[in-house]
């Protein structure tokens, strides 16, 4: 385990803000200049609509959205619709597929694979299903999948329900699929504790992308794509 990447933990965060940084963070891996690095944290309520479409999907009225806080974001990754908010731990890697690693479909499994294996740590047997992504525990979705890779390197990621407001989920058809649940940690074990399955999912990326992680801190980041955008604007001046 040579390679070392970096590990963002952040809280609850709005989706807009976060999809801003990996767009950025994207283009400077793109660019090397900075190594792999993983975000992990949790949304503020929102609906996500992947390029597959999923706006038909919402079976809620604008004014229950409203009430609820839940705003609506369009976004270039995979799949339909989905829902995010506290209680359900997100993982967002920004990675450049190299070498034998370059193969999207792999790279899907493994983040899947990442969520089986967090959710056997805790006890909870799941598995995959042939026709959609994502990890189920017998006909409910508890992890939901969804990725966007440009020039190679990755961004969005997975999702896992903790403890989240499941009663947001019957606001949408998840995923589009209307004839499967969704479930959590928390209705199958009673699971609460977000921080341990932060603890776990770390350990787990460390394994499965061979991969030493060290923690950098937001303004680190922010620092790092303003340089990577500074890049960009020279290139342009000088065409």
């Amino acid at each position: 385990m040579n390679r070392i990447g970096y590990y963002l933990e952040l809280g609850l965060c709005d989706y807009g803000e976060i999809y801003h940084v990996q767009q950025q963070l994207n283009l400077a891996r793109q660019l090397g200049r900075i190594g792999d690095t993983f975000l992990v944290l949790e949304h503020k309520p929102c609906l996500t609509i992947g390029r597959k479409g999923g706006q038909e999907h919402i079976r809620a009225d604008k004014s229950v959205l409203q009430q609820e806080n839940i705003k609506v974001y369009e976004t270039n990754r995979g799949g339909d619709i989905t829902y995010h908010g506290p209680g359900q731990l997100v993982c967002y890697p920004i990675i450049a597929l190299q070498g034998e690693d370059r193969d999207v479909h792999a790279f899907a499994r493994k983040m899947e694979e990442l969520l089986l294996r967090t959710l056997r740590f805790f006890g909870i047997e799941a598995e995959r299903k042939t026709q959609y992504p994502g990890v189920w525990a017998g006909d409910a979705k508890i992890g939901a999948l969804g990725i966007a890779i440009r020039k190679w390197v990755t961004m969005h990621g997975v999702s896992l329900n903790i403890c989240p407001d499941m009663r947001h989920f019957s606001l949408i058809t998840p995923c589009g699929i209307s004839q499967f649940g969704v479930t959590s940690m928390k209705n199958i074990s009673g699971m609460t504790d977000i921080a341990a399955v932060r603890c776990e999912l770390r350990r787990q990326l460390e394994e499965l992308f061979r991969i030493r992680l060290k923690n950098i801190s937001f303004d680190s980041v922010k620092g790092m794509t303003e340089d990577a955008k500074e890049t960009i604007l020279a290139g342009c001046s000088r065409t």
